[in-house]
Protein backbone atom coordinates (compact mmCIF):
# COMPACT_ATOMS: atom_id res chain seq x y z
CA UNK A 1 0.00 0.00 0.00
CA UNK A 2 1.66 3.32 -1.01
CA UNK A 3 1.86 6.31 1.88
CA UNK A 4 0.45 9.22 1.28
CA UNK A 5 2.55 12.14 2.58
CA UNK A 6 0.22 15.14 4.17
CA UNK A 7 -0.08 17.89 2.55
CA UNK A 8 0.95 21.42 4.82
CA UNK A 9 -0.53 24.80 4.49
CA UNK A 10 1.97 26.59 6.60
CA UNK A 11 0.17 30.37 7.91
CA UNK A 12 0.84 33.42 9.16
CA UNK A 13 0.53 37.24 8.96
CA UNK A 14 3.89 39.27 7.75
CA UNK A 15 6.32 40.60 10.15
CA UNK A 16 7.74 38.52 13.04
CA UNK A 17 4.70 36.16 12.66
CA UNK A 18 5.81 35.13 9.32
CA UNK A 19 9.92 35.11 10.21
CA UNK A 20 8.64 32.99 13.36
CA UNK A 21 6.86 30.31 10.97
CA UNK A 22 9.43 30.58 9.08
CA UNK A 23 11.90 28.65 11.12
CA UNK A 24 9.86 25.76 10.10
CA UNK A 25 11.51 25.75 6.65
CA UNK A 26 12.59 22.16 6.66
CA UNK A 27 9.60 20.72 7.22
CA UNK A 28 8.36 22.92 4.53
CA UNK A 29 10.79 21.57 2.14
CA UNK A 30 10.35 17.96 3.08
CA UNK A 31 6.23 17.69 2.64
CA UNK A 32 4.31 18.95 -0.01
CA UNK A 33 3.97 22.44 1.22
CA UNK A 34 2.15 25.64 0.40
CA UNK A 35 2.83 29.35 2.19
CA UNK A 36 -0.42 31.65 3.01
CA UNK A 37 0.63 35.56 3.95
CA UNK A 38 -0.81 38.78 4.03
CA UNK A 39 -0.20 40.65 0.88
CA UNK A 40 2.51 43.57 1.42
CA UNK A 41 4.56 45.80 -0.53
CA UNK A 42 7.57 43.35 -0.02
CA UNK A 43 8.58 40.57 -0.65
CA UNK A 44 7.50 37.91 1.24
CA UNK A 45 9.83 34.86 2.18
CA UNK A 46 9.65 31.80 0.98
CA UNK A 47 11.32 31.51 -1.97
CA UNK A 48 10.25 28.94 -4.63
CA UNK A 49 6.93 27.58 -2.09
CA UNK A 50 3.86 28.47 -3.54
CA UNK A 51 2.42 31.44 -2.34
CA UNK A 52 -0.86 33.13 -1.26
CA UNK A 53 -2.53 35.81 0.12
CA UNK A 54 -4.76 37.32 2.50
CA UNK A 55 -5.31 41.27 2.98
CA UNK A 56 -3.48 42.90 6.55
CA UNK A 57 -5.59 43.31 9.34
CA UNK A 58 -5.79 45.65 12.20
CA UNK A 59 -8.73 45.51 14.41
CA UNK A 60 -8.02 48.86 15.61
CA UNK A 61 -9.09 49.90 12.34
CA UNK A 62 -12.67 49.75 11.04
CA UNK A 63 -12.23 47.87 7.81
CA UNK A 64 -11.72 44.82 9.96
CA UNK A 65 -14.55 42.92 9.74
CA UNK A 66 -15.03 43.61 5.43
CA UNK A 67 -11.25 42.64 5.69
CA UNK A 68 -11.88 39.28 6.95
CA UNK A 69 -15.40 38.54 5.42
CA UNK A 70 -12.65 39.04 1.73
CA UNK A 71 -10.08 36.65 3.84
CA UNK A 72 -12.66 33.73 4.68
CA UNK A 73 -13.49 33.89 0.66
CA UNK A 74 -9.88 34.33 -0.18
CA UNK A 75 -9.26 31.03 1.92
CA UNK A 76 -12.22 29.33 0.78
CA UNK A 77 -10.73 29.13 -2.74
CA UNK A 78 -7.11 28.15 -1.39
CA UNK A 79 -8.80 25.12 0.73
CA UNK A 80 -10.65 24.25 -2.51
CA UNK A 81 -7.65 24.71 -4.46
CA UNK A 82 -5.04 23.17 -2.32
CA UNK A 83 -7.10 21.01 0.03
CA UNK A 84 -4.23 20.61 2.87
CA UNK A 85 -4.33 18.02 5.51
CA UNK A 86 -2.82 20.22 8.46
CA UNK A 87 -2.94 23.97 8.44
CA UNK A 88 0.06 24.99 10.52
CA UNK A 89 -0.45 28.58 11.80
CA UNK A 90 1.86 31.39 14.10
CA UNK A 91 -1.22 34.04 14.02
CA UNK A 92 -2.30 36.57 13.43
CA UNK A 93 -5.69 38.16 13.09
CA UNK A 94 -5.50 38.01 9.04
CA UNK A 95 -5.24 33.97 9.32
CA UNK A 96 -8.14 33.38 11.26
CA UNK A 97 -10.79 32.67 8.78
CA UNK A 98 -8.18 30.17 7.24
CA UNK A 99 -7.63 28.69 10.13
CA UNK A 100 -11.64 28.11 11.39
CA UNK A 101 -12.19 26.74 7.65
CA UNK A 102 -9.57 24.11 8.42
CA UNK A 103 -11.47 23.09 11.51
CA UNK A 104 -14.91 23.33 9.56
CA UNK A 105 -13.32 21.29 6.69
CA UNK A 106 -12.21 18.32 9.06
CA UNK A 107 -8.50 19.22 8.77
CA UNK A 108 -5.90 19.38 11.72
CA UNK A 109 -4.91 22.62 12.83
CA UNK A 110 -1.36 23.29 14.92
CA UNK A 111 -0.85 26.56 16.57
CA UNK A 112 2.07 28.12 17.57
CA UNK A 113 2.06 30.88 20.26
CA UNK A 114 4.40 33.94 19.52
CA UNK A 115 7.67 33.59 20.92
CA UNK A 116 7.53 37.46 22.03
CA UNK A 117 4.73 36.54 24.43
CA UNK A 118 5.90 35.17 27.14
CA UNK A 119 3.58 35.84 30.06
CA UNK A 120 0.19 36.59 28.29
CA UNK A 121 -1.41 35.35 25.58
CA UNK A 122 -2.17 36.49 22.21
CA UNK A 123 -5.91 37.58 20.65
CA UNK A 124 -5.57 34.57 18.14
CA UNK A 125 -3.70 32.55 20.16
CA UNK A 126 -7.03 32.87 22.83
CA UNK A 127 -9.47 32.82 19.89
CA UNK A 128 -7.93 29.33 18.49
CA UNK A 129 -6.91 27.56 21.32
CA UNK A 130 -10.39 25.67 21.29
CA UNK A 131 -9.98 24.92 18.23
CA UNK A 132 -6.45 23.77 17.72
CA UNK A 133 -5.39 20.05 17.47
CA UNK A 134 -2.17 20.60 18.97
CA UNK A 135 -1.21 24.06 20.46
CA UNK A 136 2.17 24.61 21.08
CA UNK A 137 3.66 27.22 23.42
CA UNK A 138 7.16 28.31 23.86
CA UNK A 139 7.33 29.83 27.34
CA UNK A 140 6.40 27.72 29.99
CA UNK A 141 4.91 31.09 31.99
CA UNK A 142 1.67 30.31 29.25
CA UNK A 143 0.95 27.25 30.38
CA UNK A 144 -1.39 28.22 32.95
CA UNK A 145 -3.18 29.91 29.87
CA UNK A 146 -3.45 26.76 27.86
CA UNK A 147 -3.47 24.02 30.30
CA UNK A 148 -3.40 21.35 27.10
CA UNK A 149 -0.37 23.57 25.16
CA UNK A 150 2.91 21.49 24.73
CA UNK A 151 5.69 23.83 25.74
CA UNK A 152 8.57 23.10 22.91
CA UNK A 153 10.87 26.03 24.12
CA UNK A 154 11.90 28.50 21.21
CA UNK A 155 11.95 27.33 17.33
CA UNK A 156 14.23 29.98 16.84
Amino acid sequence: MKRRTPKLCFAASSGGHLEELMMLRPLMDRYDSFLVTEQTSYQAAGGEIRQYHLLQVNRREKSCVPRLLVNAFRSLKIMGTERPDVVLCTGALATIPLCLLCKLLGKKLVFIESYAKVTTPTLTGRLLYPFADRFYIQWPELQGYYPRAVCVGSIY
